[in-house]
């Protein structure tokens, strides 16, 4: 029957990316995934307790809350069983007031702890959680980007939320749950032994049958559980890539292909949420069930035993208690598993992320410029994404400080790559890259970052004003600088139009203004960053011819002076480079200048005449 209800999931596990591609997603090979390694239960509950130990001190002092907590639960129905004995004894003895007033000390102090303890049991694992998401965040800023190719956003930000929350909220309440009821079963163990030894044993007669369908029940449920989570992270990726999507997808009328998909998904998450709560909702009835039986076996011989004298009244009355306090703690055990066993497929998630390897560290001895000229020299450099497929094949040029390289060539010829290895978003395979004569894999990646600015083709803005939004490129700029920035890239004007002009609150990655607009701003961006180094990757793409032009003679000032790379397929910006460089399939086909190649009558010249992507 199992394999029957885990078929459904079993076969329809979903692609790492969806089937309708709505989002611009990063380079498909960059770098195979590694396989996970927290998957070793005990392995995980380890790693939990190096953060649980961080409040070690309060963590004891709960303990201690749980184990009083413990032999006040245990007290209470035994002070029960001996009042209604000394009821039965008639007159004399201890007072009977004395009996309920002891009796509502032990309730009411049982209380006091049990609030306490979990108080501080909150406090603790509020500031757990804080420690995950902290080092998560961290973790996932010093890992490579080839880590992010390969993942989608939506996904990791479940590991980020849900996953976190599953452990909060197991470690706020099922975690002292598990050990109270632990110690509770002990001591039950204990006195029940101690006062009668024959309806002990009795008792213990339901422990296997407990024990065979737990064990029958949580190992299917942990599959699904885990199945579960890992659906619910795929649908969040889904879903978070559709958003971000929108218009790609009303623009091709996907609409209710997406629907689907989602329809899909969303089904894979209800079926192994419903079997698993299915299947976990039969450990409370089946407690329940062994529970009376052991209520009646108590009831029946604890009578016979009564009316022969051997034990009392108040033992039998004990006997019932502690047989619920015996089963209840097995109870609690058996629902909080369910909630355990989905909080260490969370923890293991989180833990997923952070054994990802965090990309290699600059040595101690690594290079730290602090101006550069900006002559880069690639030798013989070749890189693949993935083993046996070459993306950039031998390639080597030379640029001059301040000189302006253009690199053109069809879709997938490497461009955009070439670009990754020299900001060592990748490392080149083979080869050697310098700039002013020094090696980049010495130079710290911080540092050479710092003397280079980016505008790509795809201008991501921050939630925030446009002013800050600018000042990314330089975060102690004033607001003079900013401002002047701006002019230079032609921005002023449309910025000052707006309401609240440099002070305006852009949200959603710039919605509210143009696509050229949020291009203008990315330019400006880069101009107060004032780099030795300038990467323009289609810059231009998303503005209008008019407003191109504006731009240009700004473009030129910021370029004058700096070593610039610009990728694009417009003429006005080829034809003034020092030197174009021609990629075809990897390969550097031809490199010179725009009257150079044209007298060489290659691939260069069959581009500028039409017959490729120049325009």
């Amino acid at each position: 029957m199992w394999e029957a209800l885990s078929e459904p999931f079993r076969h329809r596990q979903p692609k790492a990316k969806g089937s309708v591609n709505v989002v611009n997603q990063a380079t498909a090979g960059a770098g195979k995934r590694p396989k996970p390694k927290a998957k070793d239960w005990k392995v995980t509950l380890k790693r939990m307790w190096h953060y649980l130990s961080h409040r070690k001190g309060r963590l004891i002092l709960v303990l201690l809350m749980v184990l009083m907590s413990s032999a006040l639960t245990l007290l209470g129905p035994y002070m029960i069983g001996r009042a209604i004995d000394h009821y039965l004894e008639g007159p004399g003895g201890t007072p009977w007031l004395l009996f309920l007033s002891g009796l509502a000390a032990v309730y009411l102090l049982n209380s006091l702890v049990s609030w306490l303890q979990n108080i501080w049991m909150i406090a603790i694992a509020q500031e757990t959680v804080y420690r995950m998401r902290v080092d998560l965040f961290g973790h996932l800023h010093r890992l490579p980007i080839p880590f992010f190719a390969k993942r989608q956003r939506g996904e990791l930000m479940s590991r980020m939320t849900n996953d976190i929350d599953n452990v909060s909220s197991t470690l706020n309440s099922s975690a002292i749950q598990v050990f109270s009821s632990i110690l509770i079963l002990v001591g039950t163990v204990i006195v029940m032994l101690l006062l009668s030894p024959l309806l002990t044993v009795l008792t213990f007669l339901v422990v296997p049958l407990m024990a065979l369908g737990m064990k029958w029940i949580t190992r299917r449920t942990g599959v699904l559980f885990k199945e579960r989570q890992r659906n619910l992270g795929d649908l969040n990726g889904y879903i978070e890539e559709t958003l971000s999507g929108q218009r790609i997808i009303k623009a091709f009328s996907q609409e209710e292909r997406v629907i689907r998909e989602f329809r899909e998904r969303n089904e894979r998450i209800k079926l192994s949420g419903f079997w698993a709560q299915t299947i976990s909702g039969f450990i409370p009835k089946l407690m329940n069930g062994l529970n009376n039986l052991s209520f009646a076996v108590i009831a029946g011989v604890g009578g016979i035993l009564a009316i022969r004298d051997v034990i009392t009244v108040g033992v039998i009355v004990i006997f019932v208690e502690y047989a619920r306090q015996f089963t209840r703690p097995l109870n609690d055990l058996a629902n909080q598993w369910n909630t355990l066993l989905s909080a260490i497929a969370g923890a293991e998630r989180v833990f997923e992320v952070l054994d990802e390897e965090v990309e290699a560290k600059d040595e101690s001895s690594a290079l730290s410029l602090q101006s550069i000229q900006g002559a880069v020299v690639f030798s013989r450099v070749s890189f693949s994404y993935d083993k046996g497929e070459e993306t950039l094949s031998d390639i080597s040029f030379e640029v001059q400080p301040g000189e302006t390289v253009a690199i053109i060539g069809p879709t997938g010829a490497g461009k955009t790559s070439l670009i990754q290895l020299l900001s060592r978003f990748y490392e080149a395979d083979s080869g050697t890259i310098t700039v002013d004569g020094h090696d980049i894999s010495s130079i710290k990646r911080e540092s050479l970052r710092s003397h280079m600015a980016f505008v790509l083709q795809d201008s991501f803005l921050f939630e925030g004003t446009i002013r800050d939004n600018i000042r990314y490129g330089k975060l102690d700029a004033t607001d003079e600088e900013v401002e002047a920035a701006a002019k230079l890239a032609n921005a002023h004007s449309f910025i000052v139009r707006l309401s609240g002009g440099y002070d305006k609150v852009l949200h959603g990655d710039g919605s509210g203004i143009s696509q050229g607009q949020k291009q203008l701003l990315a330019i400006a961006r880069a101009i107060l960053a004032d780099p030795a180094i300038l990467v323009l990757d289609e810059a231009t793409s998303s503005i209008d011819t008019v407003t191109e032009i504006k731009i240009q003679e700004g473009l030129q000032r910021l370029m004058a002076g700096r070593t610039s790379f610009v990728i694009a397929h417009r003429l006005n910006t080829i034809r003034r480079a020092d030197q174009i460089l021609v990629l075809k399939d990897g390969c550097l086909l031809e490199m010179g200048s725009h009257d150079e190649l044209l007298t060489k009558r290659g691939l260069y010249n069959d581009l500028y005449h039409g017959y490729g992507q120049l325009q």
